[in-house]
């Protein structure tokens, strides 16, 4: 999008301000403009910019929302999520992904997400997908535990036929998600439809390796807090004759994502170039594919605003995008935060996990003290009972037998108090609120 197509940031910003102030949201109109003409001038939704005291790059768009003040502790879990590059073989590119990457308005980010970009030099695709499995196997197994950290899952290939695992139906074609028991085993024990017994193994799938990403728990002893840090891989075959070619098919544009090292520029961009010139388009489709789940299926409002600021900003929607930049900055949103963290405790319960029951209860304190500091009245008392029934949960359990009903309750009432604050603050805004509604109202192909 051209720097002539772009739309001017208009007179409506003045109803967003009054909307954000009735909602109690405190919305700089001079700040939302600034912002607002600073996107206006950009020539392109994919000129990229270099931060030259940190060394991180990314889409200019990206980088107005990204802040270096944790940069130091993004880096570090990057440390043991990333992929090491094999010269002649594999090289490589990490970025901070979703709310990490929009660290300067997303005051209480959920997970530590990452993407990478693997560019896997073969003869040919078969070579390059064994290569694949090999590292991500390796990757898996080297950080499977440790005295910060449990690997949860990885998903790695596709289902081969239809059937049944542990109860419940899988259909051909979707993603293989495994635990770090079937990841040392190679194998997955599944049903067919018929009720006969079959096995998946790693490297049966390893051909159409499909989505690959791996997740973790982490503990960050400095923060005093738990985090779900995963690693997305956008994977590439470069051919002899330098032809590039994604392994799923899709080679993923880069509206998203601050690059950790400026070293891998020159990777970053030889994949760049070859980033379909439909990406936006493709992009804001995939975010309203997502929006429709949250809102339709996996019910989540802070999902939902968190990928309508998405849509808005690369769309031309700069005063929508403009409120929620704020409502994302307000003390309340911590909500989302405490969400994503009791959720992560939750993965974290588990049997032989590398995360200690200290580590568990100190989050849920870090919690209750986190919500005393930026919460007040009866939401605070609410949500702050909660945590302390949650905590006495925990305390009162061993890791070996899973969270308790009790513990379960208190996390599907805090998530219902998040899903209610965004909704309200969301259907607030007219314009918010019709986009949604359009969306919702459509039936959209849910991946």
């Amino acid at each position: 999008m051209t720097q002539e197509e772009q739309p001017t940031p208009s007179v409506s910003l003045q109803r967003i301000v009054e909307s954000a102030q009735r909602l109690g949201i405190e919305l700089d109109e001079a700040e939302a403009l600034q912002w607002m003409t600073a996107l206006v001038s950009l020539k392109s939704s994919m000129d990229i910019s270099v931060d030259p005291s940190s060394g991180v790059f990314g889409s200019k768009i990206v980088m107005l929302d990204f802040s270096s003040q944790e940069l130091a502790h993004f880096r570090e879990i990057g440390r043991l999520v990333e992929f090491e590059d094999q010269p002649g073989i594999v090289e490589t590119a990490l970025a901070l992904s979703g709310s990490s990457a929009q660290s300067k308005i997303q005051t209480y980010p959920g997970d530590c997400d990452y993407f990478e970009r693997v560019n896997i030099k073969a003869k040919s695709r078969e070579e390059a997908c064994k290569v694949l499995s090999r590292i991500m196997r390796e990757k898996a197994l080297n950080t499977q535990k440790g005295a910060t950290y449990q690997l949860l899952e990885v998903k790695f290939g596709n289902y081969p036929f239809d059937g049944m695992r542990l109860d419940k139906s899988i259909r051909a074609g979707a993603p293989i998600s495994w635990n770090p028991m079937e990841i040392q085993s190679g194998n997955i024990e599944v049903m067919q439809l018929d009720g006969t017994p079959a096995v998946i193994s790693w490297e049966e799938v390893a051909l159409n390796p499909g989505w690959c990403k791996l997740d973790w728990v982490v503990a960050d002893p400095a923060h005093g807090r738990l985090s779900n840090a995963s690693n997305m891989l956008d994977v590439t075959w470069e051919a002899p004759d330098e032809t590039i070619t994604p392994l799923d098919g899709y080679l993923d544009p880069y509206f998203q994502e601050v690059y950790l090292d400026a070293q891998s520029i020159p990777i970053f961009s030889k994949l760049a170039k070859h980033v379909s010139s439909d990406a936006l388009d493709d992009y804001v489709n995939q975010l309203e594919n997502e929006v429709y789940k949250y809102l339709t299926k996996d019910v989540n409002y802070g999902k939902v605003a968190k990928r309508l600021y998405n849509i808005f900003r690369l769309t031309g929607h700069y005063e929508e995008a403009a409120f929620l930049r704020d409502l994302f900055d307000e003390p309340t949103t911590m909500l989302y935060q405490v969400w994503s963290l009791i959720r992560t405790m939750d993965d974290a319960f588990k049997p032989g996990s590398g995360i200690t029951m200290d580590q568990l209860i100190e989050q849920a304190d870090q919690l209750v003290l986190a919500v005393i500091k930026v919460l007040e009245g009866d939401q605070e008392a609410e949500i702050v009972r909660l945590l302390l029934r949650l905590r006495n949960a925990l305390s009162h359990q061993n890791l070996e037998e899973g969270l308790s009903g009790t513990a379960e309750a208190a996390r599907f009432e805090v998530i219902n108090l998040v899903n209610n604050f965004f909704y309200d603050k969301l259907s607030a805004i007219p314009t918010i609120k019709a986009y949604m509604d359009g969306i919702s109202g459509t039936e959209k192909k849910i991946h």
